[in-house]
């Protein structure tokens, strides 16, 4: 009978499994966002929550215990200091779990583990694009798209701010899923997250109204060297031939001088490269 047995093995032996668990929670403090298989991260997730409470206690035991785990000791002071500042008022849950596809090769389940409201909070960063997203798709369907373009949406960080403290029952400018995502988000931050999350809306924002006219300009600029291409297509030019008006001889050209020998290979390995008289007289049609 298995009494007694919990966790995973990971294929390692016990001195072998804690030391990689204790190398990718160092990472983890260091970084605040790593990439691992998913495996792996639940169980360093296990461990990187039980590592901040230590901080967070804050007395010579805990301390004692965070150096005698941790890797690197210069983090040391970072979970003491601003982690256990960052989590003052959370009762828990310090890290988060994104799922990232398969690995390249063996097809593991990749994963990305990272610590809640660190800089480059991946739940944050795609809760404002959709406050964005949202907030302009009803804005396209009541006014015109080229007014959008030279004002944008206003007002941004005073619909954030509304949002936070309203209810999932009641209607407002985004989604009950949104919504709620945006109250998880901001609910253990500071006043200074509402003006981040609105600048992250506003870029975002201005990346999808720029998308259309990038691609328009792209389509019209194809257009424009496709038609020029194809007024010049009865004038191709062969291998060697010479124009009039050219300033070398089709000798020279025949030589391969465009095409010039690599001085550190054999010259009976290279190939005699035919040249094409490219003069200004015609490069000014």
């Amino acid at each position: 009978m298995k009494h007694g047995v919990a966790f995973r093995k990971l294929s390692r032996t016990s001195s072998h499994r804690m030391l990689m668990l204790r190398n990718l929670v160092t990472s983890l403090l260091q970084h605040e966002q790593i990439k691992t298989t998913l495996p792996k991260a639940k169980d360093a997730a296990r461990l990187a929550e039980k590592i901040i409470s230590l901080g967070k206690k804050g007395d010579l035991p805990a301390f004692r215990r965070a150096t005698g785990f941790l890797l690197d000791q210069s983090l040391v002071p970072k979970l003491f200091t601003e982690l256990a500042q960052r989590y003052a008022q959370r009762p828990g849950g310090y890290t988060r779990i994104h799922k990232f596809g398969n690995r390249p090769g063996d097809n593991a389940p990749h994963a990305i583990l990272e610590l809640v409201d660190n800089p480059r909070d991946l739940r944050f960063q795609m809760t404002a694009r959709a406050v964005g997203w949202e907030l302009l798709s009803k804005r396209v369907g009541q006014e015109d798209v080229r007014s959008l373009v030279a004002t944008g949406v206003p007002d941004i960080g005073d619909v954030i701010s509304k949002e936070k403290t309203a209810s999932l029952e009641e209607r407002g400018a985004l989604r009950t899923f949104t919504r709620r995502n945006l109250q998880k988000v901001l609910r253990f931050r500071s006043e200074e997250a509402v003006d981040e999350m609105s600048k992250i809306a506003e870029d975002h924002i201005d990346t999808l109204l720029a998308q259309p006219l990038a691609l328009k300009e792209i389509a019209t600029a194809k257009q424009e060297k496709k038609d020029k291409a194809a007024a010049f297509a009865g004038i191709r030019l062969k291998a060697g031939q010479t124009l009039p008006g050219g300033n070398r001889s089709t000798l020279h050209l025949a030589q391969g001088a465009l095409g010039k020998e690599n001085p550190g290979r054999w010259q009976w390995f290279t190939r005699r490269k035919l040249g094409v008289d490219k003069s200004s007289v015609w490069n000014e049609l």
